[in-house]
Formats: structure tokens, C-alpha cells, sequence
């Protein structure tokens, strides 16, 4: 006996036409360019993934860089100094103290500088 694929044809083809819905043109509503669509725009949702990590640690540095020049020290002085004091704490929360709690930010502003002024 032969088995019809209809059914499950349409009910995959549904699934990709449900996610192409609200697309520019025929890019919602014909097969071929459902497909090519989608492809395209998952490759692209799959590079912004990655893209998002790398622009997320550049604003930090930039938060703290900024920050820490308020404080008449670069980042790159900063950052020495911290890791010399061994204090260990990411740029996300640096940044963070940096926007939202300033008083402890220039805490370790001065731990810093206390401990690069000490060449090891």
C-alpha cells in the first residue's frame, strides 16, 4: 500500500509558513522563499547571538574606562592594580558599580592605585 505524505508535509510547511508570518512580501507566503528566508534570518539570529557577547564586554570596558578616568586612572592601570590587589571581580559587575554605586567604585579606584604604585 502506498503511504501519502500530505498530512505531514503540511503540517511541517505550516511550521515554517507560522514563522515566517509578518515577513515583506512573498517571503511569507511562498514556499521556496518561506525557506530561504528563514534560513537566511536563522543564520543571522545565529551571528547576533555571538555579535551580543562581544558588544556587551565592549560597553563594560568602556563604562569602567570612563569611570576610572573620572578617578585620574586608565583602564589599563586599573585593571592592573585590581589584579594586583587580587581582587577578583568581572567587567559586568565593574561596570555595574561604576553606573550604579560610585562610592565603591572609588574604593577600589584607590585599591588599585595603592597597589600599581607598587611595582612587583
Amino acid at each position: 500500500m502506498r503511504v501519502k505524505s500530505v498530512v505531514y508535509t503540511r503540517q511541517r510547511k505550516k511550521k515554517w509558513f507560522r514563522r515566517a508570518k509578518g515577513a515583506y512580501a512573498t517571503k511569507s507566503t511562498r514556499w521556496r522563499m518561506v525557506v530561504q528566508h528563514l534560513q537566511m534570518s536563522m543564520r543571522h539570529m545565529y551571528r547576533g547571538r555571538k555579535d551580543k557577547k562581544r558588544d556587551l564586554r565592549a560597553i563594560w570596558i568602556q563604562r569602567i574606562n570612563a569611570a576610572s578616568r573620572a578617578e585620574g586612572m586608565s583602564y589599563s592601570r586599573f585593571f592592573c592594580g585590581l589584579k594586583k590587589a587580587g581582587v577578583v571581580l568581572d567587567r559586568k559587575i565593574l561596570a555595574t558599580m561604576a553606573a550604579e554605586d560610585l562610592p565603591s567604585f572609588q574604593k577600589l579606584t584607590a585599591l588599585a592605585r595603592e597597589h600599581d604604585a607598587v611595582k612587583a
